[in-house]
């Protein structure tokens, strides 16, 4: 049973980029006609902070996690360069 610690901080750092990269609707569009949401070089970059966080994280819990755990981490990496490619 994957550890839900280990879960939120992987899903806290996923959900920060994909929030800066506009990927949560509701929180994004209200923000963008408060005039709120960051520059795109800012955005871009707390996307690739994040991102670089949980590949740290991958590498340190290296042949620590159950397969759950591991999926979820290496899916949010996956993710996240995927977005940050385009």
């Amino acid at each position: 049973m994957p550890n839900q610690d280990f879960v939120g901080l992987v899903n806290s750092l996923q959900a920060t980029a994909e929030a800066a990269l506009g990927e949560l609707n509701a929180s994004s569009a209200l923000n963008r006609q408060g005039g709120l949401q960051d520059t795109p070089e800012r955005a871009r970059q707390t996307a690739t902070r994040s991102l670089r966080l949980l590949t740290m994280l991958a590498e340190k819990t290296r042949g620590n996690l159950d397969m759950t755990e591991a999926d979820l981490l290496s899916d949010a990496i996956g993710r996240l360069r995927e977005r940050l490619a385009n």
